[in-house]
């Protein structure tokens, strides 16, 4: 990521508002996010059905979270959102616009062109692209405008799912990278930075992993479908909900990371040539790995630690099972 020092970062206030450019159900779903946090949200398409029915969605879903206590005042965030078929007006005096247009480079290049004409000179654009890596978004845009933009990938639907990868491309600056994270940040998100722009970026990529495995199992006739689901719901995904992949396995050897993966390491690599992966956990990775957990965990919590673990899954049990009882 580049630094572009020439620009300074704007001064941001706590509140300002912000543009959601693109009405579907991810549009929606961030406008509920912004306003929910407080900000002025104005939604902007180009179709007036989309608009409509747009505005029925943010009603029902901020009337649903607040059933579930999940936001506070229902009709104050929704008196917040504006929709617009005007994107001069949506973008004018925004921090960020939250470009949620379909998947392809051209119809995202074009929107934020035209937005950029009449955004501030220094309104940051995220767009919410799931795959598509931000260096194709900027190619061949005015010379200033790439250094505003980047990916603003969030987990589905960000108003329950507070995870948001940031992504810059190489033209990307640093101010405009904070300056996203502190509006996403301040909205109730939490967002992880993505280096190299790696196609499908993190959220994706693990989950394209669990389901290219998903399918072969099917293929091979080892598992069936609700099978596969079932030990994700009653066995990866009760721990997941708590820990990631790293702690999980920390957590379930004594020793931590570095014994796992000795004793483990084989293993896993046999599974992965079966697959024709080859990715072999290498001692310099591990090492990484392992001086990573060690920061955030050292040796001698461990004990803490899983005890905290389980006492999370002691507290969860009752409410998952009163879930599968119902559905």
């Amino acid at each position: 990521m580049v630094d572009v020092t020439s620009i300074a970062a704007p001064a941001r206030g706590p509140m300002e508002p912000v543009a959601v450019a693109g009405a579907g159900s991810i549009g929606v779903a961030f406008a509920i996010v912004f306003a929910r946090a407080g900000h002025a949200v104005r939604v902007w398409d180009p179709f007036p059905d989309a608009l409509e029915r747009a505005h029925g969605e943010l009603s029902d879903r901020l009337d649903q979270l607040s059933v579930h206590g999940l936001v506070e005042n229902p009709n104050a965030a929704s008196e917040r959102v504006t929709f617009t078929r005007d994107l001069a007006e949506a973008v004018a005096g925004v921090a960020l616009v939250q470009e949620c247009a379909p998947e392809r480079v051209d119809v995202k290049q074009g929107l934020i062109r035209r937005a950029a004409q009449n955004a501030p000179d220094q309104a940051v654009f995220a767009s919410s692209s799931s795959a598509i890596r931000p260096s194709l978004i900027t190619a061949d845009l005015p010379e200033g405008l790439p250094d505003r933009i980047l990916v603003g990938h969030p987990g589905n639907p960000p108003y329950l799912i507070p995870v948001i990868e940031l992504v810059p491309s190489s033209s990307t600056a640093t101010w405009a990278v904070e300056c996203a994270r502190a509006i996403y940040t301040g909205a109730g998100l939490r967002p992880i930075t993505v280096n190299h722009e790696p196609e499908g970026f993190v959220f994706n990529r693990l989950q394209g992993a669990v389901l290219r495995e998903a399918y072969c199992l099917v293929r091979d006739g080892v598992a069936t479908v609700d099978e596969i689901d079932e030990v994700v719901r009653s066995g990866l995904g009760r721990r997941w909900s708590l820990i990631g992949p790293f702690e999980t396995v920390d957590l379930n050897t004594r020793g931590g990371l570095e014994s796992h993966a000795e004793k483990m390491g084989p293993a896993y690599a046999r599974m992965g040539a079966d697959r024709g992966q080859d990715d072999p956990w290498t001692p310099e990775l591990v090492s990484t790995a392992v001086r990573q957990r060690r920061t955030l965990l050292p040796l001698d919590r461990w004990e803490e630690r899983v005890r905290w673990r389980d006492e999370q899954l002691m507290r969860l049990t009752p409410l998952w099972e009163d879930i599968r009882a119902t559905s």
